[in-house]
């Protein structure tokens, strides 16, 4: 398997370590190589792919509004957009939406809530709490929030203003408030997903919840990742029984095409104002119609119960498969966002995995991340399992690095 016979990529910037295969097209939760062989997709394009590939509303839906169009402006109406909103906010229980282009764009758009939010209240350097394990983006700003070393070297001075504490530790939280009075929200992914699948508990985001409506300060509730169904709810802070005032939306919210979204609820909605921020491709035609049919879709075919059922198929397997297996720490997660975190460095599994007919991704250096199709099947679910588990046992046989 290999991409030997495609164009060069020596012109492309050196930017990711790509694997070598490419691949030509998919069809439901699979896709082939340029070479004809079959790969299932337990990536899902890292949690984008939601209605997974070649989905036959989706493709009428894009194909019927590339022929009428696909951009216009933000000077304009955008009734797509007023519909989109109206649907996220009805699942959201908020009350309204800024579109943009992708996850690191709708953070950025947060963040700038944030302060906004602070200086409205006469805080000039107001800041923002966030967490180890974090990853909110790549830009200056959401890679200062952000809490990989690694990714964050070579790019400094960062953004001041951001204070960091351990993630599910409410005493860490109030004592940094406490020491931090110009601290106006708190910021986290619900559960991380670059950090190596890391839940919130139910009762860490309720307390946050009671803190951030005692001090006045927003929760903004990083969903970009975890959103969209793919913990079995629409949003996984659901599952906590609460509302941010500030949720960032991405991946899958378009099922491929790229989008953002920033929805508010009352405390932050009325925070931007005309002139404060914009874009130029966000909230186009053509991504507002991916999202409206990816909503759709979702709702008429019960795929967050489809989520939570075959999700838990999944997980069952893998600690089945891998029960008694020195050197599995702990599989965690929920839904279709599972993790799989081993006692040393797993990223040999991709190679590997790929050569067995499978895509995942390797997260947090050791832990194996499974983000597939919201539509998997429980017998495709199965089958992940079947070609992961003697690898990681593989893997977990050799000598300890």
């Amino acid at each position: 398997m290999n991409a030997d016979s495609l164009p060069s990529d020596a012109h492309l910037m050196p930017t990711y370590g790509r694997l070598p295969v490419a691949l030509s097209h998919g069809q439901g939760c699979w896709v082939w190589d340029t070479e004809g062989r079959r790969l299932l997709d337990g990536l899902g394009g890292i949690a984008v792919n939601t209605l997974g590939h070649n989905h036959p509303r989706l493709v009428a839906a894009l194909q019927d509004q590339v022929a009428k169009l696909i951009h216009t402006s933000n000077y304009y109406r955008v009734p797509l957009q007023e519909q989109l909103a109206d649907k996220l906010c009805e699942l959201s229980g908020l009350a309204n939406v800024f579109f943009c282009n992708s996850g690191l764009e709708a953070n950025e758009a947060a963040l700038k809530i944030a302060r906004k939010f602070g200086h409205d209240r006469g805080n000039t350097s107001p800041g923002v709490l966030v967490f180890e394990g974090a990853f909110h983006g790549r830009s200056i700003a959401t890679l200062s929030a952000t809490a990989n070393p690694k990714i964050q070297a070579g790019f400094g001075p960062l953004v001041q203003g951001f204070v960091r504490v351990p993630l599910n530790d409410i005493p860490a939280v109030e004592a940094a408030l406490d020491a931090n009075p110009n601290i106006t929200a708190i910021f986290l992914e619900t559960i991380q997903g670059e950090g190596g699948i890391n839940p919130a508990r139910v009762e860490f985001l309720q307390a946050l919840r009671r803190i951030c409506d005692a001090r006045d300060l927003l929760l903004m509730l990083d969903e970009v990742q975890c959103g969209i169904g793919r913990t079995g709810k629409w949003f996984a802070h659901q599952w906590a029984g609460i509302q941010p005032d500030v949720m960032p939306l991405a991946k899958g919210l378009g099922s491929g095409v790229p989008i953002g979204a920033v929805v508010c609820g009352p405390r932050a909605a009325g925070v931007l104002k005309a002139g404060n921020h914009g874009t130029t491709f966000g909230g186009n035609p053509l991504a507002m119609r991916a999202g409206v049919v990816t909503l759709a879709v979702m709702q008429q075919d019960n795929l967050l119960a489809n989520a939570e059922a075959v999700g838990a198929t999944l997980r069952a397997a893998l600690a089945e498969g891998l029960a008694g297996a020195a050197g599995v720490v702990e599989i965690r997660g929920q839904g279709l966002m599972l993790g799989i975190e081993l006692d040393r460095p797993a990223g040999a599994l991709l190679t590997q995995a790929l050569e067995a007919g499978l895509l995942i991704s390797i997260t947090a250096d050791r832990v194996v991340r499974l983000l597939p199709p919201l539509i998997l099947t429980h017998d495709e679910a199965r089958q992940i399992a079947a070609i992961l588990v003697p690898l990681i046992k593989a893997l977990l046989a050799q000598p300890k690095p």
